[in-house]
């Protein structure tokens, strides 16, 4: 069976947990493994299942974050519940909004954000009614 989990690279681990746990009520799946020097090597964390992994900069091992002077080459979709309340949650601490929240025909209830570290999300959910 083939599974492709995204490994997102953050400039600091630490904060990047709290505010994934924070913003998108992300829950650690996996327990920070902190290398000697202090950085992140790995951790684990989920939105309601939705999982992905993380780890700091190694630049040595070409493993950096986004570079916030371009756009980012990956979208991260995540489908939601209440698309307006998690970018909300997300805008009020720290992310930008690009686009929505709007509903969309093809789409349903979207929303686009950047968040504090460069990532790229595209939230996704129901029509809202009437």
């Amino acid at each position: 069976m083939a599974e492709l989990t995204p490994m997102l690279c953050v400039s600091d681990g630490p904060a990047a947990i709290e505010w994934y746990r924070t913003a998108m009520g992300a829950e650690v799946s996996y327990d920070p493994i902190t290398m000697p020097d202090g950085r992140l090597g790995h951790v684990e964390l989920a939105v309601d299942g939705a999982g992905w992994m993380m780890s700091g900069e190694f630049p040595d091992h070409h493993v950096q974050g986004p570079d916030p002077t371009r756009g980012t080459a990956v979208t991260l979709h995540l489908a939601v519940d209440d698309v307006d309340a998690l970018a909300r949650r997300m805008s009020e601490a720290g992310a930008s909004l690009d686009r929505g929240p709007a509903d969309d025909e093809q789409a349903g209830r979207v929303a686009v954000l950047r968040d504090p570290f460069g990532h790229r999300w595209f939230l996704n959910g129901p029509l809202r009614d009437g």
